[in-house]
């Protein structure tokens, strides 16, 4: 009889997957689901029970009422202890086992990059092209997961136009590494928005609220008092999964935040 049991790599590669398809896109009529399914020889339904499962383990989806299916097993958890400990080093060990894999059936592996990362690494060759490329990667999978955890939309605009879109650090990537791909250290914002969070101009409070700097009340631009200064004590929208570390917004709030710098 043939061993049903998940192995390590095979649940990896599920929660790798999961952390970047839209919740409501779990379901084994997903390409991305099929795909993962004939690579790792299970059947789509299987994958997408096992990435709903995964679900049951995430808080933002549980303190909804959702509970995802329910069973995740002990080593489903470990999986999702050891991806919370190490993003970095995951999203790369990941990549490497679906290029294995593809290639262990005879296939030429391809890596999972947009048209233009992928454009442009032909500028790069032998070691940096690779460093370049683990780069390229691990950026990749933030993006997606966080983009896929706000159903695509800006959390303070609602803006949906995917080009306009960034996976922005709530803790900036120079100042954490440890949590430089975790989904809870993202949040999705338009270009403008994603701006004006890292030069803290605008910030959260605990409960998820923007704050707008005193700097930025004062101005008479017309584009800030028309589109910035009405979010001042709205609520973001939050996302399906990931919810933003609250630990990291009150960092973010202490370091970056404008009026915190100047004790206002």
């Amino acid at each position: 009889m043939r061993n049903n049991r998940w192995s390590r790599e095979q649940l990896k590669l599920a929660f790798h997957l999961y952390c970047q398809l839209p919740f409501g896109k779990l379901h084994s009529r997903n390409a991305e689901i099929v795909e993962l399914a004939q690579l790792i020889g299970r059947t789509p339904s299987a994958v997408a029970m096992k990435l709903v499962n995964f679900a049951s383990l995430d808080p933002a989806i549980t303190s909804t009422g959702r509970a995802g299916l329910g069973n995740a097993g002990s080593l489903d958890r470990e999986i999702w202890e050891e991806f919370q400990a190490n993003w970095e080093g995951l999203a790369v060990e990941c990549n490497r086992l679906r290029t294995a894999l593809v290639e262990s059936q005879g296939q030429v592996a391809t890596t999972a990059l947009d048209a233009d990362e992928v454009t442009n690494l032909e500028d790069f060759t032998g070691e940096t092209r690779r460093v370049v490329t683990e780069q390229r990667i691990k950026q990749h999978f933030f993006r997606r997961a966080v983009l896929s955890s706000y159903r695509g939309r800006c959390c303070m605009s609602g803006l949906s136009e995917p080009r306009l879109l960034i996976a922005s650090h709530i803790v900036p990537w120079s100042k954490d590494k440890a949590n430089r791909l975790n989904p809870s250290n993202g949040l999705c914002l338009s270009a403008i928005h994603d701006k004006a969070f890292d030069k803290g101009l605008i910030a959260l409070s605990d409960d998820f609220r923007v704050l707008i700097s005193t700097e930025l009340k004062r101005s008479e631009n017309s584009f800030i008092q028309t589109v910035i200064l009405p979010l001042d004590g709205c609520s973001i929208e939050l996302p399906e999964r990931f919810l933003p570390d609250t630990n990291f917004i009150a960092r973010h709030r202490m370091e970056e935040f404008a009026d915190s710098k100047s004790g206002n």
